[in-house]
């Protein structure tokens, strides 16, 4: 056997460097600090990428919407003017907001004089009395429409009833009702001071005449399509009419009440405007009527921003709605 012993002159060249091949064998490569970082910035960037993905097709949907409406809208012309176009409707937001605030110190030094504001609602003014119209009038459709919807869907005869009834009176149009709902307020409210202003009770209750229907449909077809394999428990556990509406229907119906309350949410909101309209009652509906009659050059541009604002105020009670139903539905026992 023949012993080899290596010593450190055989791993040296003229030049005195080490040869290359050997070195890599006999030292160990170090962490380098600049491999790291790429892999640190990809690891961010997989991150972002979902969220970006998600982000950039509103975001070009709307830009693209934004440059459409600018270029065309100098083509359009009314009685007013040109329609104004992103920029003009955005002073005139701007401009809505310097009243609000002009309003809220004239009603400030008002009321430290020890006197009553009396002036005009503002166009922000007019938006909290929207919300809180359409927040009457969805409340009592709910009201109204759950418990129906429940009895409907666990009774095949007291569906049988009243379907007849929802079918002629769902597609009725708000103004059809306003009328007669007019009428009726009028009457039952006779006094000259009432807690509550007649053209906002008959506006809420528009709303709710026309909400109502999505509500109790979808929540009797919930109840209805409830696994009878849990009705057959109940009966076997002998629980009460009200131990099997709250342990088993109701847990199990959520879903569809909830849908049934966003349809009917959005359905409130959209009835509200004409019914402000016809009813006269302060909010958005009003203002883009006063705007249209009151004809000058920044009535369009005003219009716009209300319509706008009606718009995003719809998304928003959806997304709210949306976000009830997950976190009631993530807490449900069935």
């Amino acid at each position: 056997m023949t012993v080899v012993t290596l010593r450190k002159d055989d791993f040296t060249v003229n030049n005195n460097e080490v040869d290359p091949t050997v070195e890599a064998a006999v030292t160990p490569p170090a962490e380098s600090p600049v491999v790291a970082r790429p892999a640190a910035t990809g690891g961010r960037t997989s991150r972002f990428k979902p969220l970006f993905e998600a982000a950039w097709p509103p975001m070009v949907g709307i830009g693209a919407f934004l440059a459409l409406w600018a270029v065309l809208a100098p083509m359009v012309e009314t009685s007013l003017g040109a329609l104004p176009g992103p920029v003009d409707v955005w002073h005139a937001f701007v401009g809505l907001l310097g009243e609000y605030a002009a309003a809220r110190a004239d009603a400030a030094a008002t009321e430290a004089a020890g006197q009553v504001y009396t002036g005009a609602p503002t166009f922000i003014d007019q938006i909290f009395t929207s919300l809180e119209t359409v927040g009457l009038g969805f409340v009592l459709a709910s009201i109204v429409a759950v418990p129906l919807g429940l009895v409907a869907g666990m009774s095949k005869r007291f569906n049988a009833a009243i379907n007849p009834l929802v079918q002629v009176m769902r597609p009725i149009s708000p103004l059809a009702w306003l009328p007669i709902v007019t009428m009726v307020v009028s009457s039952a409210m006779s006094s000259d001071d009432p807690a509550l202003p007649k053209s906002f009770v008959v506006s809420a209750i528009v709303v709710m005449m026309c909400s109502l229907w999505p509500t109790l449909i979808n929540t009797a077809i919930g109840t209805a399509s409830i696994d009878k394999d849990l009705i057959n428990v109940g009966r076997v556990l002998r629980l009460s009419w009200f131990q099997r509406l709250t342990k088993l229907v109701l847990p199990s119906s959520l879903p569809f009440i909830f849908t049934g309350m966003r349809l009917s949410l959005g359905v409130g909101w959209m009835v509200l405007i004409a019914a402000e309209m016809l009813a006269q009652n302060p909010g958005l509906g009003k203002f883009v009527w006063d705007e249209f009659q009151n004809g000058n050059e920044q009535s369009l541009a005003r219009i716009m921003v209300a319509v706008v604002v009606i718009g995003l105020i719809g998304v928003a009670l959806d997304r709210i709605m949306m976000a009830l139903q997950t976190f009631v539905s993530r807490n449900r026992t069935v």
